[in-house]
């Protein structure tokens, strides 16, 4: 089954919904315009139960099939929120909000679910129910995990989550798809090293930390170059250094804080344990003294095996064959879907955006020509997980 055409049919009024949530973007859990739109039309569409203000601000909306038989509920997902990015794209429906942008093709991953809610809210062609969750404060707020603490699971009785994202550099309208850790775990560490200040003029009276700072971010690399398994991925950057406040003086502290990235939880586990370690006996050696703080952030995005399977089938079936790639490379970046794979099987999956400029960059654009191959997957997945007896 490829494109749907009753998705065809209203492609464009998609489209005119995902490029008004571009020019008004939120962000975090301040998602109240947007929400308010998806609550209004899942209303329109005629869903059988709306639901607002699950993890502060995400809707759900339930669809019911033509029968309960399969007594079965399948969760779809898609994110609201934007990036405190200012956009500068030039584009007509570019934001009207300074400082804030669809970045991340959120308002797509919005517009498509709600396609595809409109033509299950009248089709109705499946055995059991369907929960069309919208979703806050992905981009570093866990609004994932705010919905299961208020209850999405219980609430609706889901038994399966799947998910989307668009996917930049990957050829418009394929897919790519893996089984196991699709995307990474997202954590932090906070590194304070305390030496002994002093005039810049007589570095001999003190115990420099700027100089511990430097030579500690080169020996972290050997972390993960002399830890970790070279056939398992992890990432270790240091991505903010602190220390100092005039030009002649050495500081009596400094402070390295970076990112942690790993696609298994026992790599996830040897990073740290290695982090507590390495941090205070590295500092040591130069007379200093050195904590380390480790805070773990998104848990990594796993896919069931199951779900995958059947997540690639539907893929198939709209896009072909030969535009799905069942052993995509995962990604370092993170998700809070993964909170809702942790709770329940189900797959997060790619869809191609085509040659545009990349997630997270003042360039980027979502690109509505895909926009029917991704509401007629939520279709199908819907129809084909839950057929009609």
């Amino acid at each position: 089954m490829p494109v749907l055409n009753r998705i065809a049919e209203f492609h464009e009024e998609i489209a005119g919904w995902r490029r008004d949530f571009h020019a008004h973007p939120e962000v975090l859990y301040e998602v109240e315009r947007t929400a308010g739109i998806v609550e209004n039309k899942l209303r329109e569409f005629g869903c059988d139960e709306v639901i607002a203000g699950i993890g502060r601000t995400g809707v759900v909306g339930i669809i019911n099939g033509r029968n309960g038989g399969s007594g079965r509920t399948i969760g779809l997902r898609a994110d609201m929120d934007a990036l405190p990015v200012t956009e500068k794209t030039g584009k007509d429906y570019a934001s009207t909000t300074p400082g804030k942008m669809h970045a991340c093709g959120h308002d797509g991953h919005t517009a498509m679910l709600l396609g595809a809610a409109k033509y299950l809210a009248e089709t109705r062609n499946f055995d059991g129910r369907i929960a069309v969750i919208f979703q806050p404060a992905e981009e570093g707020g866990a609004g994932g995990k705010a919905m299961l603490d208020d209850g999405l699971v219980e609430r609706f009785g889901i038994d399966e989550f799947y998910g989307m994202h668009n996917w930049p550099g990957m050829p418009a309208g394929h897919f790519g798809i893996r089984a196991g850790g699709i995307m990474a775990a997202t954590d932090r560490f906070y590194i304070d090293i305390t030496g002994q200040g002093g005039h810049a003029a007589r570095p001999q009276t003190t115990i420099d930390p700027i100089v511990v700072a430097a030579n500690m971010i080169v020996a972290l690399q050997s972390i993960v170059s002399r830890n970790v398994d070279p056939l398992h991925s992890a990432v270790l950057s240091v991505t903010m250094v602190e220390a100092g406040e005039a030009d002649n003086v050495i500081s009596r502290t400094a402070k390295i804080t970076g990112t942690v990235r790993t696609l298994d939880g026992a790599v996830q586990d040897q990073i740290e344990e290695r982090l507590g370690d390495f941090v205070p006996q590295f500092a040591r050696s130069f007379g200093a003294e050195a904590t380390v703080r480790y805070a773990r952030g998104y848990p990594v995005t796993v896919n069931s095996r199951e779900q995958t399977a059947f997540a690639a089938q539907v893929a198939r079936d709209v896009a072909g064959a030969e535009r799905v790639d069942e052993d995509a490379p995962p990604s370092m970046g993170g998700e809070d879907f993964s909170f809702m794979l942790e709770a329940r099987p189900g797959a997060y999956i790619f869809l191609g955006n085509g040659d545009s400029a990349e997630l997270h960059t003042d360039m980027y654009d979502f690109n509505d020509d895909v926009i029917p191959v991704g509401a007629s997957y939520w279709v199908r997945l819907a129809e084909k997980a839950l057929p009609i007896r």
